[in-house]
């Protein structure tokens, strides 16, 4: 029972996350009640509004839903499920004219929209703003709609710690209050993960700090079903400068005519895919990894230099601005790049509608599997797929819960000692919870990253283990404890899967296992429980089971 000192606040939704998802499904919810929005930092600093290259979406006369549904699933290697891509290239022209009509500026040329073409696309199809600010003119354009419905609350600084949980389902969440160091509940008739991916437990990423899996985590400590952990991809073009973060080149920079080029200026993706820079993403990264190591450097390189100076910076603005802050003139210089984590194709499974196992429980955008994705993802399919499925998981969480009340009373059923676990309150970082995530990324990036082996995972699996009999011995009751648990279970989550999975497809690949392998269209899904003997994984912290399906 939750003691004296825990105090509670009643919504009748709950969302976790505030980017293109997670704003969607709140003004999807806005209409049916209230609405908080929990963000653990602050507006504009997710994944979302980091997004550069622009969003697919088939509205061009040249275009067609058929062929961006074609496009979908021959990125995804056959591991798409076909149903969730036809909601998302269907429903996605219907999305971009809400934002429109909500604000939302898209570049255009001669008063038409300015399309852009990138790898695997068949057309032009790639709508952007600013040149390379997509995700931040989209972002800034939900918020506005957000910002003037009086239903909707958002709490900055906010870290859900996990969910409550009762036999009819998800009642809401425990959650953090930074700035006043409180812990308190929030409960709710239904609730939206919407947190984004997973890339800060690799030590090279794209993402943003704040993006470390907690939603996913959270939902796989409260039983939810996960699918496709093994699938990440590897972004091939991320900066790689001394001092620098591994800020993402967007993928548009070879659609506009950038070459790959190796440590000695030569251009090679020829050689590993007829399609050479305009190949799937999967395999650019797994071809600039490899001739990497065949040279023994750390990084190749972009080469804009052919291209008008003019037209690179009005093209690529921010991309311009960031290197030169860097002291790296792109319209003159080629750019030192290796491949970093970039996106998950995999999540909380869900259905079509953002439903999980977990009755009033829903999940969208990038923590969310619907296998939209498949085993790799499209180009710039990841803000047109929150935008779909965050609206949808609104929608439906509407409808579920009409006959639902906001749970009242005590929460003997919903949650465990909160006093025992959390009763202190928010504490300070311990010193030594940077210096164990560092250990975390470094082993995911050397052990469980572009290419895999099954001793590498192995060993992978054994440092977890020891990582979480570390951290089983501490309390935790900081941001910083609380992330690296949900790091240390997110690594485990993607390396038992990758393990079992003996075969390579798409973003997964293995060099002991290069081809396919039998049953390679089976989905992997993890839920809490015992440990298979499959690929000989350790008992640790997760503890989960693996199910094989269509």
């Amino acid at each position: 029972m939750a003691k004296r000192g825990i105090k509670s606040i009643s919504s009748d939704f709950l969302v976790i996350g505030s980017g293109v998802a997670g704003l969607s499904a709140a003004i999807a919810l806005s209409g049916a009640g209230r609405v908080v929005v929990l963000n653990k930092g602050r507006a504009m600093e997710g994944s979302s509004e980091f997004a550069q290259g622009g969003i697919a979406v088939a509205i061009s006369e040249e275009d067609s839903i058929g062929f961006h549904l074609e496009d979908t699933l021959a990125a995804g290697r056959g591991f798409c499920r076909e149903e969730a891509v036809k909601v998302m290239v269907g429903e996605g022209p219907d999305r971009i004219r809400d934002l429109i009509s909500w604000g939302a500026e898209f570049d255009k040329e001669g008063g038409r929209f300015a399309f852009a073409r990138e790898a695997a696309h068949s057309r032009e199809r790639i709508l952007r703003a600013k040149g390379d600010a997509t995700g931040e003119e989209i972002v800034k354009t939900l918020l506005r709609r957000v910002n003037s419905s009086p239903e909707i609350a958002i709490f900055e600084h906010h870290f859900t710690i996990d969910l409550l949980i009762d036999n009819s389902g998800c009642r809401g969440a425990i959650v953090m209050d930074e700035p006043k160091g409180e812990i308190y509940l929030i409960k709710t008739r239904a609730t939206i993960i919407a947190t984004g991916g997973i890339g800060r437990v690799y030590s090279r990423t794209t993402n943003p700090s704040v993006v470390t899996g907690d939603g996913i985590a959270m939902a796989f400590r409260a039983g939810a079903e996960l699918e496709d952990m093994e699938f990440i991809q590897f972004h091939p073009t991320s900066l790689f400068l001394p001092g620098a973060p591994p800020f993402l080149l967007s993928e548009a920079m070879r659609g506009e005519g950038a070459v790959i080029r190796n440590i000695n200026k030569e251009a090679f993706l020829s050689r590993y895919h007829a399609d050479a820079e305009m190949a799937p993403r999967d395999m650019v990264a797994r071809a600039i990894w490899l001739e990497m190591q065949a040279t023994g450097s750390r990084h190749v390189y972009l080469d804009l230099t052919s291209l008008d100076p003019v037209f690179i910076r009005g093209r690529f603005p921010k991309i311009y601005a960031t290197c030169l802050q860097y002291d790296l003139d792109i319209t003159e210089e080629m750019i030192p790049v290796s491949p970093a984590a970039h996106f998950i194709m995999g999540g909380i499974k869900t259905d079509i509608n953002g439903a999980t196992n977990i009755g009033s429980l829903y999940a969208a955008g990038e923590a969310a599997c619907t296998g939209v994705h498949g085993a790799n993802r499209l180009a710039s399919n990841s803000l047109l797929e929150g935008l779909v499925f965050g609206s949808r998981a609104g929608e439906e969480a509407v409808k579920a819960s009409v006959k639902k009340e906001v749970v009242k009373g005590k929460q003997a059923s919903l949650v465990r000692d909160l006093m025992s676990d959390y009763g202190e309150g928010c504490k300070e970082s311990r010193d030594d919870s940077d210096k164990i995530i560092n250990s975390i990324r470094r082993l995911m990036w050397d052990k469980a990253g572009i290419v895999r082996s099954k001793d590498g995972l192995n060993e992978a699996l054994i440092s977890i283990k020891e990582l979480c009999t570390l951290l089983n011995k501490r309390r935790q009751t900081s941001r910083a404890d609380l992330e690296l648990k949900n790091m240390i279970t997110i690594a485990q989550l993607i390396t038992i899967p990758a393990l079992t999975r003996e075969g390579s497809i798409g973003a997964h690949y293995r060099s002991d296992f290069p081809d396919k392998g039998e049953r390679w269209d089976r989905h992997l899904v993890l839920k809490r429980g015992e440990v298979i003997s499959q690929g000989g994984a350790p008992d640790t912290l997760c503890n989960p089971q693996v199910y094989q399906y269509r």
